[in-house]
């Protein structure tokens, strides 16, 4: 339950909105990934630290348009993750509407997103 609270910004695990999407994990042989949360997801402009996991992982593979960095990864979804998953789209080959900065069950899939540890 505690997870679930931290990967979705629950402050109160008691209180769920009907129609609420929430990020649950699954297994990947010893690792956990985060499941592709959906389009809508970030439509809604979440604020988790899913979108931080996320910013972590695109810098590794070189996709930055972070404005400092590593330092400038934030849990809210912004221009500066959008631009960076822009950049991965394109680095996987993807272009025009398909690389718009959204992302998609393929790319998501591909980028393997761990799952945010509490405290970490």
């Amino acid at each position: 339950m505690k997870q679930l609270q931290i990967w979705n910004n629950i402050p109160n695990p008691n209180i769920i909105r009907v129609g609420q999407r929430l990020v649950v994990a699954k297994h990947h042989s010893s690792e956990n990934y985060v499941p592709f949360p959906g389009k809508e997801w970030f439509a809604s402009v979440p604020n988790s630290p899913v979108i931080v996991m996320m910013g972590y992982r695109l810098v590794d593979e070189g996709c930055d348009c972070y404005p400092d960095g590593v330092e400038g990864i934030g849990p809210r979804w912004d221009e500066h993750h959008r631009d960076s998953y822009a950049m991965w789209q394109r680095k996987l080959g993807f272009t025009g509407a398909d690389a718009n900065g959204v992302p998609g069950r393929v790319s998501w899939d591909k980028l393997r997103v761990p799952v945010p540890v509490e405290g970490g």
